[in-house]
C-alpha cells in the first residue's frame, strides 16, 4: 500500500518537474533558441536525437518506450561495462559491468527528453538497486547514460526534486553516467514483446507493466 501511495506522489510530481525545468531554462536557453530557428526546414523534418536508459530486463523497457508518440526506434542492448562485443549470456554472469539498456531514437519535436525521463521513472522501480522485480544483477540496474550536458543536468535535476519531495518511500538509487559505448543485443531480443506475446515472461511480467504504463501515457501513445 506505501509503495502505491508513494508512486502516485510520483506521478503527480513529474509533469510539473518538467514545467518548472523549462521555466529555469528559458531565459538561459535563448541563445540556443534562436540557433535553432535558423534551421531549415528540411533539418526539422530529419531531426532526432537519442536516449540511453537501463531499467531492468530491456525487453520491459523497449516494449514501453515502444508506445510513445515521437519514438522512432527502440535498439535493446548493452553498455555500461568493460567488456568488448558482449552478448547475452555473458552479461547475465553479472561480470561484464554492463547494463542491459534500450537505445531510443526519438524526434524532439514530438516528444521531448523530459518527458521521456518522466516515462523512465514510470517504467520502473529507481528505487531497488541491482534489480528490477525478480530480474536480479548489476545488469538489472537503473541508470541513465547521458549523451549530453542538458541530459546530464535534467537527470540529476529530477532525481534531486523527486527525492526530496520523497516520491518514493526509499531513495532514488538512479546511476547517471555518460554514455560511452553501446552494444546491440542479439537478433532474437529486439522488439521481444511483440514477437514473443505468447511467452510466460511476456504475459505475466511484461504485459501488466505495459498496461499500466499505456494507461499512465494514453494521451502519448502513438495511434
Amino acid at each position: 500500500m506505501m509503495k502505491r501511495k508513494y508512486h502516485s506522489k510520483a506521478l503527480m510530481l513529474l509533469p510539473l518537474l518538467s514545467l518548472a525545468w523549462v521555466g529555469m531554462a528559458y531565459t538561459a536557453g535563448a541563445t540556443e533558441r534562436k540557433h535553432r530557428t535558423e534551421h531549415t526546414e528540411d533539418q526539422v523534418k530529419v531531426q532526432k536525437d537519442t536516449a540511453t536508459f537501463a531499467a531492468g530486463c530491456f525487453w520491459c523497457v523497449e516494449s514501453q518506450f515502444q508506445q510513445l508518440e515521437g519514438v522512432k526506434k527502440v535498439v535493446s542492448g548493452f553498455t555500461g561495462g568493460t567488456v568488448k562485443n558482449p552478448g547475452y549470456k555473458q552479461v547475465t554472469t553479472g561480470k561484464t559491468g554492463h547494463a542491459e539498456a534500450c537505445n531510443i531514437v526519438y524526434d524532439p519535436s514530438v516528444i521531448t527528453y523530459d518527458e521521456l525521463l518522466e516515462a523512465f521513472f514510470v517504467a520502473h522501480d529507481p528505487t531497488q538497486r541491482n534489480r528490477q522485480g525478480n530480474d536480479v544483477g548489476t545488469q538489472y540496474r537503473s541508470a541513465i547514460f547521458y549523451h549530453d550536458k542538458s541530459q546530464k543536468e535534467k537527470a540529476e535535476y529530477y532525481i534531486r526534486k523527486l527525492n526530496e519531495a520523497k516520491a518514493y518511500d526509499k531513495p532514488i538509487v538512479t546511476e547517471v553516467s555518460p554514455f560511452t559505448k553501446f552494444y546491440k543485443a542479439e537478433d532474437y531480443h529486439q522488439d521481444y514483446y511483440n514477437q514473443n506475446k505468447s511467452e510466460p515472461y511476456c504475459q505475466y511480467v511484461i504485459q501488466p507493466k505495459l498496461e499500466k504504463f499505456r494507461k499512465v501515457f494514453k494521451e502519448k501513445l502513438k495511434h
